[in-house]
């Protein structure tokens, strides 16, 4: 995967302080930056081609969103990551993944559904080749077209204020899965579950499989301690 630190593009319509954000933002999501990392203003700027004034305005808001940690005499830090925050944020998501599946396998139109399946046949086609970033982007949109079909706008909401860390999530779970199989067959069982509007079956699949991504993670995180 291309480093997301090289020379920006800017952006008319963004003020440059957003552009670096949403360039750090990414970096941490992805793994580029790492937990517990020092972002280092000067370092980052040169990186980036930019002063050193909106990598700090960046590195404020990206504090406020909690991808990072300002340490007493050490400064900025990316974030550690923690069996606690996973745990937090995970029993929450249980939960919101799946009451959204139950109400979309009962709200969600024959379109959704046949767009549900374009999805899913992409994230296929990306897993089995072991591109990373397409599985990401397409399970992403795997789930968000699920939210939709919940047809409850709270529950979009919340989703997507939880967006960044679970996405942070996503990427270590997505990129250290034992197999493209399982993910594959647990995406099937909720298009299927979904597909046949079997409520309880969509919900049942839904929570075996965040239930497993946070095996997954749980593992992941501990073997970088």
């Amino acid at each position: 995967m291309a480093s997301k630190l090289s020379k920006v593009n800017l952006n008319d319509y963004k003020p440059l302080r957003e552009v670096i954000f949403d360039t750090l933002r990414e970096a941490i999501i992805t793994g580029e930056l790492k937990p517990g990392e020092r972002l280092m203003e000067v370092k980052l700027a040169e990186k980036m081609g930019v002063s050193r004034t909106p990598v700090r305005e960046a590195i404020r808001m990206l504090e406020l969103e909690g991808l990072v940690d300002m340490l007493p005499r050490k400064g900025a830090h990316v974030a550690e990551l923690s069996v606690k925050d996973i745990m937090d944020v995970l029993e929450v998501r249980a939960s919101m993944d799946s009451l959204a599946t139950r109400l979309a396998a009962e709200r969600i139109t024959d379109e959704e559904i046949k767009e549900l399946r374009q999805i899913q046949a992409q994230f296929v086609n990306y897993a089995n080749k072991d591109n990373l970033h397409g599985t990401i982007k397409k399970d992403v949109e795997f789930h968000e077209l699920i939210y939709r079909a919940s047809r409850n706008d709270r529950l979009l909401q919340i989703a997507n204020n939880l967006r960044e860390q679970v996405q942070r999530f996503r990427v270590i779970y997505l990129k250290d899965y034992s197999s493209p199989k399982n993910l594959i067959k647990e995406h099937e069982d909720i298009c299927d579950a979904i597909s046949a509007r079997n409520f309880d079956q969509a919900q049942a699949c839904a929570q075996t499989h965040i239930n497993n991504q946070e095996k997954v993670i749980i593992k992941a995180i501990k073997n970088l301690k």
